[in-house]
C-alpha cells in the first residue's frame, strides 16, 4: 500500500473555485494579519468567542511559533495582487496533554458555504493524526450552528459544556475518523 499523503495540494470548492492548502508558515504573520482583518465582527466573535477588534500580535506570535513546533497548522490561500491572500485556517494546538489536540478554524465570509471548512478539517483531522494525536477537541458557541453541522458531519460529538452553556464541546477520537 503506498502513502498517498501530500503535504500541500490544491482543492476545488463547491462553487468551482481553487484554494491552495499547505502548512502554516513562520512567514505567514503578514497575511494571518490581513486575514485576521478582513473578517467580519460576527466572525471574530464566533472564532474567538468574544469581541475581538484586533489581534494581540504577541500571542499570535507564540501561538505560530507553538504550531510550528508541536501542533498542526493549515492554511487555504488564494493568489492575489499583493502575492496571496489566506482565506481558511485549521489548528490544532496541543496543550497539556500530549495525546489531545484543540482545534479552532476560520473561514473567510466570502468562502463560506463553498465546502472550505471542511476541507480544512478534514486535513486538519488526517495531519493530526499523523502527528500522533488521539483526539480532537473544540469549543464551540451554541450559536455557531455551521460549525456545529460541520463537526457533527465528520464524526465529532457535540455535548454542552456544564460549565457554560453557550458553549458546545466537540469531541472526535482520531483512529475513528
Amino acid at each position: 500500500m503506498t502513502d498517498t499523503f501530500k503535504p500541500e495540494f490544491d482543492a476545488m470548492l463547491r462553487d468551482g473555485r481553487s484554494v491552495h492548502v499547505r502548512p502554516i508558515h513562520l512567514t505567514d504573520e503578514a497575511e494571518l494579519l490581513q486575514a485576521f482583518e478582513r473578517l467580519s465582527p460576527d466572525a471574530r466573535y464566533m472564532r474567538f468567542m468574544r469581541p475581538v477588534r484586533e489581534l494581540n500580535m504577541d500571542r499570535a506570535r507564540r501561538r505560530l511559533a507553538a504550531l510550528v513546533e508541536s501542533g498542526v497548522g493549515i492554511v487555504a490561500t488564494v493568489p492575489a495582487e499583493d502575492g496571496l491572500d489566506i482565506v481558511g485556517t485549521a489548528l490544532c494546538v496541543v496543550g497539556t496533554d500530549p495525546m489531545c489536540g484543540e482545534f479552532a478554524i476560520t473561514v473567510a465570509g466570502n468562502y463560506a458555504g463553498a465546502g472550505l471548512g471542511k476541507t480544512l478539517m478534514r486535513t486538519l483531522i488526517e495531519r493530526a493524526h499523523r502527528r500522533g494525536l488521539q483526539e480532537m477537541e473544540g469549543f464551540v458557541l451554541s450559536a455557531n450552528t455551521p460549525m456545529l453541522r460541520l463537526a457533527s458531519s465528520l464524526g465529532f460529538s457535540v455535548a454542552r459544556d456544564p460549565e457554560d452553556p453557550s458553549v458546545k464541546i466537540c469531541k472526535l477520537r482520531l483512529a475513528d475518523a
